[in-house]
C-alpha cells in the first residue's frame, strides 16, 4: 500500500512498533460492511472475520464502534464467533453499540445497556408528523432501542429530502432534549453525553493501549478521528483512516491521516498492518517504502 507523504509512512512504521499495544477501532457500516439501502442487510465484509482474529493475535485489543445496537452488529458480523475465537487466545474484542452507549466484550459475553433516555418516546409520537412537514413520508424509521434513526436512501431524490428532513429532526428533538446526528442519507436521534470519541478515551484505558487505529467513514465518526488526533499530539502513534467509497463527507478527508477505498481498503490495509507486524516479529522493524 502506498501512503500519501513520508510522515503518514512514518507514523503506520510507528504503529507496527507498538503492535503488542496497539488497539485498532472499527466502524461498522462503510467500514467493515458496505452501504446498503437496507440497513438490516449490511453485512460484513466476507473477509474481515478472518483477518480480524488473525490480527488480534498481534496487537492489544480490537473494537467495533458502531452506531447500530450492539445485538445487531453482532447479528450482522458474526461477531460473537469473532469474539469467542479471540477470546481463545487470551485476548479481548469489544463491541461498543449505540455510540458507546453499549457494550459487548469477549470476556463479558452479554450486551450491557442504559435505559432509553427520557423523551424518546414522546419523539416517536411525533416521527409521522415530522416526516409530512418536511414531505419526507416513506421515509424508513429504525428503532434502535435508545435511538431513532430516519433513513431517506430509499426515497426518490433521497439527498434532497435528507436536506429538508434534518432541520425538523433537530427541533423536535432539541425540545425533548435528544442531540442529533447526521449521516449518510440518515438522521439518528438519540441522548446526549455519549458519542464515538468518548468511546474511543474508554478503551484506551480499559485495554491499556499503547497505540491506536481508528477508521471510519461517516459524521458520526468525527469525535473519534478527533480524540485520536489528541491521542496523538499527547505523544501516543496513532493513525485516522477514512473509509471512502466515494460519497463521504469532506471533512472526514481532511482530517483522517490516510484514506482508503471503502470497506476493500479497509481490509486491504489491515492485511497489510497484520503482514507488517509479523515480519517485524521475524526479522526486525519493517519501515514502509
Amino acid at each position: 500500500m502506498e501512503f500519501p507523504t513520508p510522515e503518514v509512512a512514518a507514523l503506520y512504521a510507528e504503529l507496527v512498533r507498538v503492535a503488542p499495544e496497539l488497539v485498532i477501532g472499527l466502524d461498522f457500516d462503510g467500514t467493515l460492511a458496505p452501504i446498503v439501502e437496507d440497513p438490516t442487510q449490511a453485512h460484513i465484509h466476507p473477509d474481515a472475520p478472518e483477518l480480524l482474529v488473525e490480527l488480534a493475535e498481534l496487537v492489544g485489543g480490537i473494537a467495533v464502534i458502531t452506531g447500530r445496537p450492539a445485538r445487531q452488529a453482532l447479528a450482522l458480523g458474526d461477531l460473537d464467533e469473532i469474539g469467542t475465537r479471540i477470546a481463545d487466545m487470551g485476548k479481548e474484542f469489544v463491541v461498543l453499540g449505540q455510540y458507546g452507549n453499549e457494550r459487548w466484550s469477549s470476556r463479558e459475553r452479554r450486551v450491557v445497556s442504559p435505559r432509553p433516555p427520557a423523551g424518546l418516546a414522546a419523539f416517536l409520537r411525533e416521527v409521522p408528523w415530522l416526516l409530512r412537514r418536511a414531505d419526507a413520508v416513506g421515509a424508513y424509521v429504525e428503532q434502535k432501542g435508545l435511538a431513532v434513526a430516519l433513513h431517506t436512501r430509499r426515497l426518490d431524490d433521497p439527498a434532497t429530502i435528507f436536506a429538508r428532513l434534518v432541520p425538523v429532526v433537530q427541533e423536535v428533538a432539541g425540545r425533548h432534549g435528544l442531540t442529533v446526528e447526521p449521516g449518510r442519507l440518515v438522521v439518528e436521534v438519540r441522548a446526549p453525553g455519549m458519542h464515538k470519541g468518548i468511546a474511543v478515551a474508554g478503551l484506551v484505558e480499559r485495554l491499556g493501549a499503547g497505540g491506536f487505529l481508528f477508521a471510519g467513514d461517516d459524521l458520526g465518526d468525527i469525535e473519534a478521528f478527533n480524540q485520536v488526533r489528541d491521542l496523538r499530539a499527547a505523544g501516543m502513534p496513532a493513525m485516522v483512516v477514512c473509509s471512502d467509497g466515494g460519497d463521504g463527507p469532506d471533512i472526514l478527508n481532511e482530517l483522517a491521516d490516510l484514506v482508503v477505498d471503502g470497506p476493500d481498503g479497509v481490509l486491504a490495509l489491515l492485511r497489510q498492518l497484520r503482514d507488517d507486524i509479523a515480519a517485524s516479529r521475524r526479522q526486525g522493524p519493517v519501515f514502509p517504502a
